[in-house]
């Protein structure tokens, strides 16, 4: 290799790292499994890094409030992202759908849950786990499904609340309830449900859970935060994303 062409490599290295910059992103805890794909996927393309917080929308938006340092938020609904725009926390026109939740009643174990859901009215479990309806959307939206079905109330006493929608599905998953409302993205895998049982909750029984996403004030700039966004747009992301049961 001559010495020419070493500088320019030497330059073009420094020129790639001078472009690359660092993005903190707080992600609705539903939406771990694809985010984390999508991000390996965009950190190699860019060279950009990106730092993931996961959890409930409702805990972001709070902490959002009081200074957290988080570029962008993509939220498990759209209210969250658009109260952050209305109270000027976010970069105005940023604000996006990104993916439609599908909410999926699931147990860990096999032939618990029958394809219409009648396990509920049955009422043969100790605990349903749901995700706090005050912090997380899919919580909300398994409540909003209870009380279409006229389950709520005789059901109430056997439902026990995850902070959000991964500490539901841990609630399930490690048998400590026999079932529960998560988020389909959880259990699916290869394009299928991968273990136990489920009932897929048909839209119509909910709100539409449009999950936004949205470049907060502290992102303004940040080349890695607009990036990002942009990225969530582009075939290979949208393929991951309908890959773990979302719309797009």
């Amino acid at each position: 290799m001559t010495r020419a062409m070493m500088l320019v490599l030497a330059m073009l290295a420094l020129s790639t790292c001078a472009r690359a910059a660092e993005v903190q992103a707080a992600v609705a805890a539903n939406f771990a499994a694809p985010m984390k794909a999508i991000v390996a996927e965009f950190e190699q393309a860019t060279g950009h890094k990106v730092h993931l917080s996961f959890g409930a929308s409702g805990r972001f938006y709070a902490q959002i409030r009081n200074g957290a340092p988080f570029h962008v938020l993509l939220s498990a609904d759209e209210d969250i992202p658009a109260r952050l725009e209305r109270e000027g926390l976010s970069v105005p026109a940023s604000r996006f759908t990104y993916a439609v939740g599908t909410l999926v009643l699931w147990s860990a174990r096999t032939d618990f849950v029958d394809a219409r859901g009648a396990v509920l009215s049955r009422g043969a479990f100790a605990h349903l786990a749901v995700a706090n309806p005050k912090l997380a959307p899919y919580g909300a939206a398994a409540m909003e499904t209870l009380d279409k079905l006229g389950f709520a109330a005789a059901l109430r006493s056997k439902l026990v609340f995850g902070e959000n929608i991964a500490q539901a599905h841990q609630f399930v998953a490690s048998g400590n309830a026999e079932l529960g409302f998560v988020a389909l993205s959880q259990v699916m895998k290869d394009g299928r449900i991968a273990g136990g049982s489920a009932w897929v909750v048909p839209a119509s029984m909910h709100s539409p859970i449009r999950q936004d996403a949205v470049i907060l004030a502290r992102g303004r700039g940040n080349a890695a935060a607009a990036a990002l966004l942009r990225f969530l747009h582009q075939a290979g992301a949208v393929a991951i994303i309908r890959s773990y049961g979302y719309r797009v």
